[in-house]
Formats: structure tokens, C-alpha cells, sequence
């Protein structure tokens, strides 16, 4: 069992769906508003690693989907100065589990991290789950 530290955006179904499912697994998860957290680059970039730019951005967020915000051509310093100013554009969830962080709900991989036994044979669990709903309400 781990304590998950899991940023969220409050009122996501997705999200909603991956605290289950880590919860399923035996985890303890403490929720956090990901949109209230007083992010620096500092803070923001240990959560992605050796990810490539790009792979740091949600990409369902509406800056992105309408082109104003390119993650591929933006750099390090560019993309932390942008999720700053506006979390939307953060890939979520955003885990912490002791000192290790990571970006995003890939189910390989949070297993491989930190187990998801039986609960992570779930279908997909990162990103829009219903692509053809609305946006999720802004907070």
C-alpha cells in the first residue's frame, strides 16, 4: 500500500475514476486541487522526469486543442512558465508517492510504479473519457 499524493482537477470524471482505482489497489490517496496549488517551476518540474516536453501538457486542455498553445514548440523553460500561469494546461493527474513524482495515468506504468493488482486491467483511464461531451466545467 502506498499514500498517494494525487493532484487533480476537481469535478473530472477521469480523475474521479483513477482515485478509485488506486483506492481499489489498496492505496491511501490524498486529493489535492491541482488548479489552487501555488506551482513554481520548481515545484512543477520534478512530476515529469525525463518525459519529453510535449508529453508534459493535457492535452484536451483548450489552449492546445485550439492551437494557441504548441507543446511542441515550446521549451523546458517556456511550457513550466505556461503551466504556471494557467494549470489547465498541466497533464494530469499529478502523483507523489514518498519522493518520487510522476504526470499522467498511464496504467502500465503507475502499476509498474507502485501496483494496481487486479484494478488496473481497467479500460483506459487517462485522458477525456467522453471525447464527444462537452468540455468539464471550469473552475
Amino acid at each position: 500500500m502506498a499514500d498517494v499524493v494525487f493532484y487533480e482537477k476537481p469535478g473530472c470524471g477521469g480523475n474521479a475514476r483513477q482515485k478509485v482505482l488506486l483506492e481499489q489497489a489498496g492505496h491511501r490517496v490524498f486529493a489535492r486541487d491541482l488548479l489552487s496549488e501555488p506551482w513554481t517551476p520548481e515545484t512543477l518540474r520534478p512530476f515529469f522526469g525525463d518525459r519529453p516536453v510535449a508529453d508534459w501538457f493535457n492535452r484536451a486542455a483548450s489552449a492546445v486543442k485550439s492551437g494557441e498553445v504548441v507543446p511542441e514548440a515550446l521549451d523546458e523553460a517556456a511550457a513550466l512558465a505556461a503551466m504556471v500561469e494557467r494549470p489547465l494546461l498541466i497533464r494530469r493527474p499529478l502523483m507523489q508517492v514518498g519522493d518520487r513524482r510522476d504526470c499522467g495515468f498511464e496504467t502500465g506504468r503507475v502499476d509498474a510504479w507502485i501496483g494496481l493488482g487486479e484494478a488496473g486491467t481497467e479500460g483506459k483511464m487517462e485522458g477525456c473519457l467522453r471525447p464527444d461531451m462537452p468540455p468539464c466545467p471550469k473552475p
